[in-house]
């Protein structure tokens, strides 16, 4: 008992008899008003507790040997699938011709739906008759066609079978194919009638490139490029056309998956042609980014910065091409961005602090009200307030 006496006398919270209260009108108005107000910010703390913090580290980009996945979507409204090519080329002199791998095209009337391609009764190669074979002869038993390159060939058994095997064949040797018309396949094929049967259709481009970690450049160009004395050449002459309108849409461009808050600047950016034809420039800025969620998986990816040109050139004169070109670089500094929790003994203590800071702000609220109303009245009862 004598324990239990002194523990009592350690109360720092001694009990007052309710016979000395005395409440008050204003004292339970102010009541109403600060189980409000903490309740509000008790709320506020809750979100912050739950929802977690990104923190942001800068740190020199150390990686090697890496690659880059680019991720592309851009819609040309008056140029046909058929005229596109995506070329990509990097610093080490890698290069990736009229790239397909991973790249698709839809075929779009003047008014952006998509064309579906026509139904065909006869699967397989195009029927030719009368094939114009590599050796000059006629087809004997068992023999299988093997069309002639006109002269591109790079060994005795190559064969071009169709147009397209033609313009391959021209293009690794480095030639333009000027004038389809006189290629056997082409003629056949219908080559030229397809391109006219395209004319004033459009073409959305999309999917994704794998180049190497290096300073680049992907571009959209009419016609098919190939090398020629050391220089990047695109053959678009076999079209017939003295200019080509390169307006574009860019629904989607990233250089690495998505993650929360990122914001890509060229998603959704219109550029409408008004000259005959033109350059467009893209000068990118690619900032290699680590992004770290709460459950500790991380996502590799980049941010990337851009400005941009656009010049007026003319088909065939110079060495200017009329198309879109993306030009990135890569920045030596890399991104950190860490989500992390609230500790709870943080949230408890801002709890705490939340209750007894509302509590002991209005207590003196409304110790003053309680107070002046006193003094008030007291002066009224004795004639002295005026």
């Amino acid at each position: 008992m004598v324990s239990l006496s002194r523990i009592r006398q350690l109360d720092a919270f001694p009990k007052v008899n309710e016979d000395f209260y005395r409440r008050s009108l204003s004292g339970g108005v102010i009541t109403l008003v600060a189980a409000v107000v903490m309740l509000l910010l008790f709320i506020t703390e809750l979100k912050i507790y739950l929802h977690p913090v990104t923190t942001t580290e800068l740190t020199v980009d150390t990686s090697r040997g890496e690659t880059l996945q680019i991720y592309l979507d851009v819609t040309f409204p008056s140029l046909a699938c058929s005229i596109i090519s995506l070329d990509a080329m990097d610093i080490s002199g890698e290069q990736h011709l009229d790239v397909k791998h991973n790249i698709y095209k839809k075929r779009l009337d003047p008014t952006g739906k998509v064309v579906e391609p026509p139904k065909q009764e006869n699967l397989g190669g195009p029927q030719i008759e009368k094939p114009l074979q590599r050796h000059g002869g006629r087809l004997e038993h068992n023999e299988t066609y093997c069309g002639s390159c006109f002269g591109a060939e790079q060994s005795d058994d190559d064969c071009c079978n169709s147009c397209e095997d033609v313009r391959e064949a021209y293009r690794k040797k480095g030639w333009g194919l000027s004038n389809p018309d006189l290629i056997d396949q082409c003629k056949r094929e219908g080559w030229l009638s397809k391109i006219k049967e395209e004319e004033g259709e459009g073409c959305n481009v999309y999917g994704s490139l794998e180049v190497n970690k290096v300073a680049g450049n992907f571009h959209f160009a009419p016609g098919k490029s190939f090398q020629q004395s050391n220089m990047h050449v695109h053959d678009f002459l076999a079209f017939q056309k003295e200019s080509f309108n390169v307006s574009h849409k860019i629904n989607e461009l990233s250089f690495g998956p998505h993650f929360p808050g990122v914001v890509n600047p060229l998603d959704k950016a219109v550029r409408n042609q008004t000259t005959s034809s033109g350059m467009y420039q893209y000068f990118i800025k690619v900032v290699p980014t680590v992004y770290k969620d709460i459950r500790g998986q991380k996502i590799q990816t980049n941010q990337f910065s851009v400005t941009e040109h656009f010049k007026t050139v003319e088909v065939g004169m110079g060495r200017s091409l009329p198309g879109v070109f993306f030009f990135y670089d890569l920045s030596p500094i890399k991104v950190n961005f860490n989500q992390r929790t609230t500790p709870f003994l943080h949230f408890l203590t801002n709890v705490c602090a939340i209750v007894g800071g509302v509590f002991t702000v209005f207590g003196i609220i409304d110790a003053f009200v309680y107070h002046g109303h006193r003094v008030i009245k007291k002066k009224i009862e004795i004639g002295k307030f005026s």
